[in-house]
Order: C-alpha cells, then sequence, then structure tokens
C-alpha cells in the first residue's frame, strides 16, 4: 500500500509488526512473519534509511518504529524532496538540450529560418513528410508532374498515404497525363482511389508540391532535380498562393475514376488511349468553346482541331458532336 511512498511490502509488514510490539525482537519478527532472519534484518536497515526507526530513548541499542503520523509525514516530505531534486535535473538538462540544438543548428544546411526549412538530400525530406503527416488532421493538396512516377517515391509514397486516409484525411493529387502510359502509376492511382484518394490528370503542370492542411508547403528546391532537397514553408502568402494555384489546376483537370477495368483511366472501348491533346481539346469543347476558342488554347490551327475531331468521332461511332459528347461521358473519358 506504501509502495508509492518507497516502502517495499516487506518493510510495510516489519514496521506494521513493529507498530504492533515495539519490544519484539529480530527472533520474535522472523517468527511472527514467517520470513528469514536475512530478510528481516535488510527491511529494518530499509526502515531506518526512511527514518521509521529510531534508537530507543529507553532501550539503549534498541530501535522504535515512529508513529504512523510522523513516519508518513516523513515519507512524503521524502518523495516532495526528491521530486524537486529531479524537477531541477530536468530544467538543467533542458536548458543543456537547448544549447546543444543552437550549436548543431549551425552546422546544417536544414535549420529553419522563420517560417521556412531547407531539407538537403531524399533522406531530409522523407523525415520531414513522415512527420508532417503523421501531424495531418483535414487534407493533402499535391501536385505531382513528370509522369511516370519512380518506384523508390511510390514506395515510399504509400505508408504514409495509406496512414492519412485511414485517418480520414482528403487526398487530392494532380498527375501529368503521362500516367496513362505507365501500368506502375497507374496501379498505384487505383490503389489510392481505392481507399478513398482522389486523383485527377491534366496535360501541363505547375511545379511539383505538397501542401499539408493548408498551413504548410513542401515544394522542390529545383524543380528539374527533386533530389536535391525541398523547401518546407509555412509562410501564409506563400501558402495562399500554392493553394490558389492548385485549385485552379484542380478545376481543369480530368477526375481518374476508380473502376476494374479500367474505364475512366482515359481508355477507350477499344482499350487505345487518349493522347494528352485529344483529352485537353475534349475538355475544352465539352466546357462549350467554339473550334476556334479551342485551336487558340492550345496553340494549333482550327483545321487541327476539326480533323482531330472527326478521329474521335469515328472512334465513338458518333453521328454528330452532340453524341459524341454523349458517349465520351458514358466511356469516362471525361
Amino acid at each position: 500500500m506504501l509502495e508509492l511512498l518507497g516502502l517495499d511490502a516487506t518493510a510495510e509488514a516489519v514496521y506494521r509488526e513493529m507498530l504492533t510490539d515495539p519490544d519484539g525482537g529480530v527472533a520474535e519478527l522472523c517468527h511472527r512473519l514467517a520470513l528469514p532472519e536475512p530478510v528481516v534484518r535488510a527491511a529494518l536497515h530499509r526502515l531506518a534509511d526512511l527514518a521509521l526507526l529510531r534508537a530507543s530513548r529507553e532501550q539503549p541499542g534498541a530501535l522504535r518504529p515512529v508513529s504512523p503520523e510522523r513516519g508518513l509525514d516523513l515519507l512524503l516530505r521524502r518523495q516532495e524532496e526528491e521530486l524537486a531534486r529531479r524537477q531541477q535535473e530536468l530544467a538543467a538538462t533542458k536548458a543543456a538540450v537547448a544549447r546543444a540544438l543552437a550549436q548543431y543548428a549551425t552546422l546544417r544546411a536544414d535549420t529553419p529560418t522563420g517560417g521556412r526549412e531547407r531539407l538537403i538530400g531524399l533522406d531530409a525530406v522523407q523525415d520531414k513528410l513522415e512527420v508532417l503527416t503523421a501531424r495531418l488532421t483535414t487534407e493533402v493538396l499535391a501536385v505531382m508532374p513528370g509522369g511516370a512516377q519512380s518506384a523508390a517515391s511510390l514506395a515510399a509514397a504509400r505508408p504514409l498515404d495509406e496512414d492519412a486516409l485511414a485517418r480520414g484525411v482528403r487526398l487530392r493529387t494532380i498527375y501529368q497525363d503521362d500516367i496513362h502510359d505507365d501500368p506502375r502509376t497507374l496501379d498505384y492511382v487505383r490503389w489510392m482511389t481505392g481507399l478513398g484518394g482522389e486523383v485527377r490528370t491534366a496535360p501541363v503542370l505547375p511545379p511539383r508540391m505538397l501542401v499539408f492542411d493548408r498551413s504548410t508547403a513542401v515544394v522542390p528546391i529545383d524543380p528539374a532535380n527533386t533530389r536535391a532537397g525541398a523547401l518546407c514553408t509555412r509562410e501564409p502568402g506563400i501558402i495562399a498562393s500554392l493553394v490558389a494555384l492548385f485549385e485552379q489546376t484542380w478545376e481543369t483537370a480530368v477526375p481518374i475514376a476508380h473502376d476494374r477495368d479500367g474505364a475512366g483511366d482515359g481508355l477507350g472501348a477499344d482499350g487505345s488511349a487518349l493522347s494528352a491533346d485529344e483529352r485537353e481539346l475534349l475538355r475544352l469543347l465539352s466546357t462549350g468553346l467554339t473550334d476556334e476558342a479551342a485551336a487558340k488554347r492550345l496553340g494549333i490551327s482550327v483545321r487541327t482541331v476539326r480533323r482531330q475531331m472527326a478521329v474521335l468521332m469515328d472512334r465513338l461511332e458518333a453521328a454528330s458532336r452532340f453524341a459524341a459528347g454523349l458517349k465520351t461521358a458514358q466511356r469516362g473519358w471525361l
């Protein structure tokens, strides 16, 4: 019962027996408690260390138990003194750690400065992504340009995405249209959408970015070389600009539906994939743009727009553009 105050069960039993019969000796304690003499003597030493026993004034050389009121008060004071000592040690340790971190910071290239932190190398980036994912509460916005993603990149992202989705975090990712030519990336996308992730594709994307809970963003230091590291920023102005850029890209990107036969992945009924130009042309025309306006947006001639539409209508076996629009929607091309 008094173990929290530093008194083990055996010592407490000896203390109780001595309170019951203060005149009993070691032999009598051993008999009443059915304990060997070394154990009883060890308990007596412990009681003396805790000041629960003191020298008798009536019997020189004998020990007497202090009263429970006095004894428990002594134990409490001892615990309070120990706690105060440990708090002082903890404060000193914290100060030492702070000094060490300050010294170490001068040696690191990825030391946070203001609202920014440079992450040098892929390992530093992965470590930061793991920390940010663990703290996620709401959503992640991701832009992944470059078409096919590397096996290493997908393997590193899988446990993080799985953890976030399992906790109800919303994941929105935009890939480049070229992923339709890469089975490995498509398999990953199907896996992620199967867990509730949202994926869209677009022919042209802004540089790679990850935005966590609209409060922290990670972008590459050099967009042409992601292995160089990344910049982690919490600057509100930068975050707001990145979120606006993502939302604009998301609005014009094409959703990827999740199903087993590949419909919704940009595949035609005959199994052939749409090119990036065909996909973008269909998207623009579906918004109501004229051939001329679509040609201007794509940087091609009106004749090319009409030729591509004629090819698409032939593939769809559509007699009119209206019918082509219906069949395009039915096949999940948009």
